[in-house]
Parts: C-alpha cells; sequence; structure tokens
C-alpha cells in the first residue's frame, strides 16, 4: 500500500533511524547522490531500494527521481533527519485505510541543537508528505520544493520529528548550502539585488523570527535560530548580486 522515498547524500548519521522509523511500509526507496560515507551499504543492510544519481539537479527534481521508483498506491515523502512516531504511523495507516483525501500534511516538530521549538514560525510547519502516487509530484524547485498535488488534502495531528539542526557544524553547512541554492534560483528567475537590499532583508528576517513569530519565547534557541536566518537571508541576496556582477 505504502512506498516511502528519501533522497540522501552522507546521511550515515541519520539513515539508520530514518528508515527504522519507517521499516513498516510496503516499500523504501532511497535515492543517493554521491554519499561517500555509509550512507549507501547502511540503506541497503536494513532493506531498503537503493538508486544511485552521482548527479545533483535540486531537490524537486531528485524527488521526483525517487518517486519515479514507487511502485505503491501511496507515497509517504521523508528526509533523513525525520522520523515517523508510532503515534504519526497510526495515523497514516488509517488515513491510507479511508482514503478521505489524496493528500494529508503532517504537523513537524523540529530540533535545533538539542531543543525543540515552538515558536520561530517553525512550529506547527504543516508538510504536505503523504499522497496518491497519481495524484502528486514534486515541484522543480532547487530548494524548498513542495508537493504538487491534484485532489483534496486535509491535516493529521500528530507531529513529525525532524531532528534538522544537530550541531553549530550542521547550522553552518545548512546556511551555506541553502543560500547558495536560493540565490541560484533567484538568478535562473530574473530576481536581482544589492548590497543594500541584502542587509534590509536579513535584518527583516531576524525581526520576523524573533519578534513576529514569537522566537523570544524560545529562548537561546530562539535567538540562534534568528540570527541564523537573518544570516542565510543576507547571504541569498549578497550570493544573488555576486551572480548578476559574474554574468556581465
Amino acid at each position: 500500500m505504502l512506498s516511502v522515498v528519501i533522497i540522501t547524500k552522507n546521511e550515515a548519521a541519520n539513515i539508520g533511524e530514518c528508515i527504522q522509523s519507517v521499516a513498516w511500509a510496503d516499500e523504501i526507496i532511497v535515492v543517493d547522490s554521491g554519499s561517500t560515507d555509509g550512507t549507501v551499504s547502511i540503506a541497503r543492510e536494513m532493506g531498503a531500494q537503493v538508486y544511485l544519481h552521482a548527479d545533483w539537479p535540486g531537490f524537486g527534481p531528485q524527488k521526483n527521481r525517487a518517486l519515479s521508483y514507487a511502485s505503491r498506491a501511496w507515497v509517504f515523502s521523508i528526509d533523513a533527519d525525520e522520523r515517523v512516531t508510532p503515534e504519526l504511523r497510526a495515523e497514516l495507516e488509517q488515513a491510507m485505510r479511508d482514503g478521505a483525501a489524496d493528500g494529508y500534511y503532517c504537523p513537524r516538530l523540529s530540533q535545533f541543537c538539542g531543543t525543540f521549538i515552538h515558536h520561530c514560525g517553525w512550529y506547527p510547519d504543516y508538510v504536505l508528505r503523504l499522497f496518491r502516487r497519481g495524484a502528486g509530484r514534486f515541484s522543480d524547485s532547487l530548494v524548498h520544493e513542495s508537493v504538487l498535488l491534484t485532489g483534496a488534502t486535509t491535516r493529521l495531528k500528530s507531529p513529525l520529528l525532524h531532528y534538522s539542526y544537530l550541531t553549530t557544524d550542521d547550522v553552518e553547512r545548512k546556511v551555506a548550502h541553502y543560500s547558495t541554492a536560493a540565490a541560484q534560483q533567484m538568478f535562473e528567475t530574473g530576481k536581482r539585488s544589492s548590497q543594500a537590499g541584502a542587509l534590509l532583508s536579513g535584518g527583516w528576517a531576524f525581526m520576523r523570527t524573533y519578534v513576529l513569530r514569537l522566537g523570544v519565547l524560545d529562548g537561546v534557541a530562539g535567538w540562534r535560530i534568528a540570527h541564523m536566518n537573518a544570516r542565510t537571508t543576507y547571504l541569498k541576496y549578497r550570493k544573488l548580486a555576486a551572480l548578476h556582477l559574474a554574468a556581465r
């Protein structure tokens, strides 16, 4: 009844627990983009079907690759740093039995360096993850992809756990990665920026996260997330300006 799809690169620290949390599914599809750690061997040892694609077309296209290998009536998309709890599993199984909708949103509860975050705009972070295989596909976005669904949707109650930023190194790596990918995506759609625009956008990202989205209530973690969002936004627009300068 259910195909689980996962895309990976160097996720040896995560992939085992991720697959274990969805081991009850009928098939688990892993599409790997050149891991140099033990990701592939761990996934295979745990019974996943692993497909290797050395190139990196972006998050959306890569997830569509994974989707193309799925064979069951329902698809659940999960990232390597996410976990399905027993409570969420029960809801997913009930949703598939009932078939009342074509897609189901899960609230996502994310951890930041050891603290689960309930504000900052992070929770409830509803993500469409369960859908009928013929009714949905992923957008072609390089980053921040989404499921494009034909049909009715509804929301589940149990959260999908997201261990997104375990260490300071994770924070730095993802800031660099996401700002670069977002800048490239904006460049390809003709958007422009400047140093002043980058500074203003970064400042606004901090205020939106820490004040408007109540990050202050998450304590030190909220401050750090606001700072991270500000840096990511600033770098995104600065890199966009640099791309235009290089293209002259």
